[in-house]
């Protein structure tokens, strides 16, 4: 008779895909601690992590560590901005930018195995602005005024966040053997 069960081997893969997602969702929370309040939208290290998960995971895995993270801050956990948690996030103002984390991170690892890294960092950005400025736009009732609020003032700290990441990216997967993690 036949064992059904996963060849040794595919166990500590899975365990190691696990950890990695669960490590991810755990940086951008630790991410979102770190804070600059300026106006309803504040400037954290989140978008790094975003980043990160998209240069490092495969892309189902980039998208599964940020939706991880939205569920843990949906659940009421303080893992967003000033420590704070609850489904009213997932809803508010600033909602759009949460959300399009697990699309943005699938971009970039989508996107980076099939053209230019920087460009794939730069189309997963532009995915988070225009969710997130969406919604602002939505809810402050002036697209104009949300532009002004929600975007303008991040380009240049989210273009910085977007070079460092992929440099850590890199060095990651150097140290690592060539392979990023989740990687097939």
């Amino acid at each position: 008779m036949e064992d059904k069960k996963k060849p040794k081997e595919a166990r500590p893969r899975n365990f190691k895909r696990l950890a990695t997602i669960a490590l991810f969702a755990s940086l951008t929370a630790v991410g979102a601690q770190i804070s600059i309040p300026i106006g309803s939208v504040p400037i954290t290290l989140q978008m790094f992590f975003v980043f990160l998960a998209g240069f490092t995971l495969n892309p189902f895995d980039a998208f599964l560590s940020m939706l991880v993270y939205l569920v843990l801050g949906a659940v009421g956990l303080p893992v967003f901005a000033n420590f704070s948690g609850g489904i009213i996030h997932l809803i508010g103002p600033t909602s759009g930018y949460l959300w399009a984390f697990p699309i943005s991170a699938f971009v970039i690892s989508w996107l980076s195995r099939r053209t230019n890294a920087i460009l794939s960092g730069l189309l997963g950005l532009v995915v988070v602005y225009l969710i997130g400025w969406t919604v602002l736009g939505f809810h402050i009732g002036s697209y104009k005024k949300a532009f002004l609020v929600g975007v303008l003032p991040f380009i240049f700290l989210d273009a910085l966040k977007l070079a460092m990441s992929y440099f850590v990216a890199l060095k990651t997967r150097k140290i690592l053997g060539g392979s990023a993690y989740g990687q097939a």
